[in-house]
């Protein structure tokens, strides 16, 4: 299963592919690029934070064996993404990209996304785990939240006229980080409650 799941979380990446080889992403197939890379960096990081409330609200505990995939595919694109940015649209001018960074606050917002998300990527393994100890590991890994956070508000910020998409995902990570609010509240007020 867990296979047939990450062959299915390469199927975006594959459409990528399989457009520029047949001249299908349009006249702007870079700004094609960016888009499909950075909408699919924010659905699985609304994918990840997902995972624990449906496994709680559908009582199928099992779905945690894909959060960590989930997160991951999450960075995959956010690097190509990030790479389409500095290559195939910046060709790698630095101090054109510091200039972006430093007077286009959605550019700011989204560096600061991917940033957040390398030491998440870095610690997910079972062995970083053990080295941090579960409760450092697990302060350490709500850093996702801040990175959705600021993948929607440089969606948000990025679109000129039309925000029904970055409002849709505001709305969807709203709503999940809302969920565990109110876990956490509810186990601090009923400190037996088992942790989600």
């Amino acid at each position: 299963m867990k296979a047939l799941v990450f062959c299915l979380c390469l199927v975006p990446l594959l459409l990528l592919v399989w457009g520029a080889v047949t001249q299908g992403l349009g006249p702007n197939p870079i700004e094609a690029i960016t888009h499909a890379t950075g909408n699919w960096t924010l659905r699985f990081l609304a994918i990840t934070l997902a995972i624990t409330p449906l496994r709680k609200l559908l009582s199928v505990p099992n779905l945690i064996r894909y959060r960590r995939m989930a997160g991951l595919f999450a960075f995959f694109y956010g690097c190509l993404h990030l790479l389409t940015y500095l290559w195939l649209d910046k060709f790698f001018d630095f101090a054109s990209i510091a200039k972006d960074i430093a007077k286009r606050p959605f550019i700011f917002a989204g560096t600061l996304g991917f940033i957040v998300m390398v030491p998440l990527a870095v610690t997910s393994t079972a062995g970083w785990i053990r080295r941090l100890g579960g409760k450092r590991w697990r302060w350490l890994h709500r850093l996702v939240y801040v990175s959705a956070v600021a993948g929607v508000v440089h969606y948000y910020w990025l679109v000129k006229s039309d925000i029904r998409k970055p409002l849709l995902y505001g709305g969807i990570v709203g709503t999940l980080l809302l969920f565990r609010l109110a876990t956490w509240i509810k186990r601090t007020a009923s400190p037996g409650t088992a942790r989600i």
